[in-house]
């Protein structure tokens, strides 16, 4: 009951970002997004965008590219789906209302899957990766752009200070890069290759999650 409750509060919330949430983002999350969907496509074509919003990442793919997308809130799809047809972009076909935690593809149907700062606000990260994994293939990669939080040093102490006005904002800075690497490691198949830091100055970081072939 208590993921079925976030559920409905995550719904409420984006209902009240989607009008404004192109404004206020497009331009602070916009090289962790290009970043993102360019190492997605070089995995292969057949892409899945998990939490793919008012679709800001959408026109990062190239051409040759077959993007499917999926959300949580009804309300932030309308804006995507706007953005496919007023910018024409043909390399976006399904986009859907769907929980992450419960994909309704078939297994191993993707060469790539992006999940564009929503890792973090997932109820149950480790069951949406587990599920991003059964419909990922062999060889392809999950790429995570989000705010990572740091495990130890000073950065750590600098984001334990900042984290609750990063909060009032979306950001969880209680999610640390080590949980991707934790749940890798309880899927012999799965390796973290990268986290590499993106704009601004490494606040976002970028994770390529690679399924052996």
């Amino acid at each position: 009951m208590a993921v079925q409750y976030d559920l409905k509060e995550q719904k409420r919330a984006y209902a009240k970002w989607a009008p404004v949430y192109d404004a206020v983002y497009v331009k602070l999350l916009a090289d962790a997004q290009r970043k993102a969907a360019h190492a997605a496509a070089s995995c292969g074509p057949n892409i899945l965008e998990v939490g793919v919003g008012t679709g800001l990442v959408l026109p990062y793919y190239p051409a040759h590219c077959h993007v499917t997308g999926i959300d949580l809130s009804f309300d932030m799809l309308k804006k995507a789906v706007e953005k496919k047809t007023e910018r024409r972009l043909r390399q976006v076909g399904l986009l859907a209302s769907m929980d992450a935690c419960a994909l309704g593809f078939a297994d191993a149907s993707f060469d790539a899957i992006t999940v564009p700062f929503v890792i973090t606000l997932v109820p149950d990260p480790e069951g949406a990766l587990d599920e991003m994994r059964r419909v990922l293939k062999p060889g392809g990669e999950i790429i995570i752009a989000s705010k990572l939080g740091a495990d130890a040093g000073p950065a750590m102490h600098v984001e334990s200070m900042l984290a609750p006005l990063v909060k009032k904002v979306g950001w969880s800075i209680a999610f640390k890069a080590s949980r991707l690497s934790n749940w890798a490691a309880t899927h012999p198949d799965m390796k973290v290759m990268d986290i590499s830091p993106v704009f601004p100055a490494g606040f976002f970081k970028m994770a390529r999650i690679k399924k052996a072939r």
